[in-house]
């Protein structure tokens, strides 16, 4: 049998082999064993060399023609088994369209933010503008433009992280009420502005302390600014998160920036005055410092407080979210319980 005949053989089988086959691992295995460097028609071809210089170029065109009707057929057959696979698979995983979707969890701001969102929007709608400051801050912002110069006993009440002599973490927002004093040109109004963000003390934490809370520090200043004012604005703070229902009362107190001085207190939500254990039986909640600016705060930012004067207010939204919501311990709203904090879902 010459070669051409033997390479036809081979061709022949190959097609009906994979013609039978019905397996992609098979038809690989054909591949290989037909079109392989070891295979039948490698080895036919090696006894060209005993044929004439005339015969050699038919045998090897004759050759590339076999292995091409070989590659062909292998290719064709991988494909078609390749669809019926994708098909059967189809066929068994079939989907029906018109059932209902699961449904996904939706993440939800924490119920601290929550807090200050609200207030934040409140403000915004009676014509705030938002500061947002570093939390890393300048002691000369943080104490000595709120009147607190370094020798000033009232530093001891807030107890510090220094990073350098003159570099801190802040411990209230208020630095930001400084900064925009110094920024704020009064000739086209006055400066109506509230800074929420975080700030850190060198505290112990227990139930109602943590040495990293929130804060949201407002400041009015511009020209016959009341402290009327100022009560009227913490009323409407009041009853925006606790309901229309309740009074504010303002007691005198002290902060270094402010002269004068006040605590607010808001009636219990809880008993609405009647007196319960939220409220120790008094019948009066504390929320709340503020007060008139004072006048050196005024100066040191260049404002001449014999012309312009206002009030400034410093609230804390972790307090008030525990007050809002009956929560004890401020540590729960840390500890990243999902079960605890799912319970303030703003969608019910």
């Amino acid at each position: 049998m010459g070669l051409k005949d033997k390479l036809d053989q081979l061709r022949q089988q190959g097609l009906t082999e994979v013609k039978a086959s019905s397996d992609l691992n098979k038809i690989n295995d054909i591949r290989v064993k037909m079109l392989g460097k070891k295979g039948p028609i490698t080895e036919v071809l090696r006894g060209m060399r005993e044929l004439s210089a005339e015969e050699r170029p038919k045998i090897g065109q004759f050759a590339n023609e076999v292995r091409d009707d070989l590659t062909n057929a292998i290719e064709a057959k991988r494909s078609e088994l390749e669809q019926a696979k994708i098909n059967a698979q189809l066929e068994h995983e079939k989907l029906d369209v018109t059932l209902p979707g699961n449904t996904v969890p939706q993440g939800q701001p924490h119920v601290i933010q929550q807090i200050i969102d609200q207030l934040v929007d409140l403000f915004i709608g009676m014509g705030y503008e938002v500061a947002i400051g570093d939390e890393v801050e300048e002691d000369h912002y943080n104490f000595e433009m709120l009147n607190l110069p370094k020798d000033h006993p009232a530093r001891d009440m807030q107890d510090t992280f220094y990073v350098t002599p003159e570099i801190l973490m802040r411990t209230q927002t208020s630095p930001m009420q400084a900064r925009m004093l110094e920024q704020h040109d009064f000739t086209k109004g006055p400066l109506k502005m509230v800074s929420p963000g975080k700030v850190y003390r060198r505290d112990t934490d227990d139930a109602t302390h943590s040495h990293q809370f929130h804060q949201v520090e407002g400041m009015v200043i511009g020209k016959h600014i009341t402290m009327a004012d100022l009560k009227g604005t913490l009323e409407v703070v009041a009853q925006e998160l606790f309901g229309d229902e309740l009074d504010v009362r303002l007691r005198p107190s002290y902060f270094p920036f402010t002269e004068p001085s006040v605590e607010a207190d808001i009636t219990c939500f809880n008993c609405h005055g009647r007196g319960c254990a939220i409220c120790k039986q008094t019948g009066w909640i504390e929320v709340l410092g503020a007060g008139m600016t004072h006048p050196n705060v005024l100066k040191m930012a260049s404002v001449d407080p014999e012309v312009y004067g206002g009030f400034a207010f410093g609230l804390g939204p972790d307090r008030f979210a525990m007050l809002k919501y009956g929560v004890e311990d401020i540590r729960d709203f840390y500890q990243n319980d999902v079960r605890f904090l799912t319970q303030f879902n703003q969608k019910g």
